[in-house]
């Protein structure tokens, strides 16, 4: 338990007070929702861009098949869809990090990945084709070897992601 609390802590899920323990994190305000999509409009376009090069068929491979996931429509239960496709949303963009071989950029941001989608949980939780979509769209441009389009793709992504 203790390790498993300290792994939350380290996301910013939890709180540890000194001799008195764990209690939940505050829900994030709108502006660090802002703030945190800035973030993410300087590092992953840039990354995407970098890993662009290092895209291999079998890297290509682990982002289509994260990509083909989020896109099933197992169930009619929206909130289970929407918590499969959160998974493997923060696998998609975890894994374009890592090819960018950034470990800075990518531990960063995997650190805040659980907060958007526990902010977009508050207002709505349906897997929108927009985001299907532009995922398709990376993926279109790391086929392509293009890394100029991966870039663009990526901040149409985050832009569009942040205003949904």
């Amino acid at each position: 338990i203790r390790e498993a609390l300290g792994r939350l802590e380290g996301e910013g899920l939890v709180l540890k007070t000194h001799l008195i323990g764990y209690r939940a994190a505050p829900q994030i305000t709108r502006r660090r929702f802002d703030e945190l999509y800035e973030l993410r409009l300087l590092l992953e376009p840039a990354a995407a861009a970098k890993a662009t090069a290092a895209l291999d068929e079998p890297r290509l491979a682990i982002l289509r098949e994260a990509a083909g996931v989020m896109a099933r429509r197992v169930g009619k239960d929206e909130r289970l869809r929407y918590s499969n496709f959160a998974r493997q949303d923060a696998i998609f963009h975890d894994k374009i990090m890592e090819f960018a071989q950034n470990e800075l950029i990518r531990e960063t941001l995997s650190h805040q990945h659980t907060h958007f989608h526990i902010f977009r949980l508050m207002y709505h939780s349906r897997v929108t084709e927009e985001a299907l979509d532009e995922h398709e769209a990376i993926l279109a441009a790391f086929t392509a070897g293009d890394p100029r389009a991966a870039e663009k793709a990526m901040r149409v992504h985050i832009e569009n992601s942040r205003d949904r």
